[in-house]
C-alpha cells in the first residue's frame, strides 16, 4: 500500500480503494465493536467522552476530593454507628474531623466542601441508639 496518492485520482476514490484494500487483506477484521451500533448517540456531545469511556472501560472512578471528603464522611459515620465502643467512634470522629478540618483551612480544587466536623456527642448518640436497637432486636430473638 503506498501513502501517496497516485497522480489523476481523485482524492475520495484513492481514499475508497485503500479501505477497500485493506478490507479484503483483512486488516478490519475482529475490532472491537465492529459490526455494533455506536453507542451514546442520543447524548448531548461531551469533550471528554473518551476519557469518561476509558475510566469506564478500565473501571476507574474519579471524585472531586471534596465530594470524596463528603463520601468519606458518610462512611465515617455509618461506621461509627456500627463500632464495637464508645472509644473507637470517637476514634473514627477524629480521624474524619482532622480531615474536614484540614479541607476546609486549605479548600481543594472542585466544588465547596459543604460540610463541617462531626459532632462527637452527636455521632456517640447515634451509636447508643443503634446499639440499644441492636440489643433490642436480640432480646427478641
Amino acid at each position: 500500500m503506498t501513502d501517496r496518492k497516485p497522480p489523476g485520482v481523485s482524492f475520495e476514490t484513492w481514499v475508497d480503494r485503500q479501505i477497500r484494500e485493506a478490507a479484503e487483506r483483512g486488516e478490519f477484521d475482529d475490532l472491537p465493536g465492529a459490526g455494533k451500533p455506536l453507542t451514546g448517540l442520543n447524548k448531548p456531545y461531551d469533550e471528554l467522552w473518551w476519557v469518561r469511556d476509558k475510566m469506564a472501560r478500565e473501571g476507574v472512578s474519579y471524585l472531586p476530593p471534596t465530594l470524596a471528603l463528603r463520601k468519606e464522611a458518610e462512611d465515617a459515620r455509618t461506621a461509627a454507628r456500627a463500632a464495637g465502643s464508645e472509644r473507637e467512634v470517637r476514634r473514627i470522629v477524629a480521624d474524619i474531623n482532622a480531615r474536614i478540618r484540614e479541607a476546609l483551612k486549605n479548600p481543594p480544587p472542585g466544588p465547596p466542601l459543604g460540610i463541617g466536623p462531626l459532632d462527637p456527642e452527636e455521632v456517640v448518640g447515634e451509636w447508643r441508639a443503634a446499639l440499644r436497637e441492636r440489643m433490642r432486636r436480640r432480646d427478641a430473638s
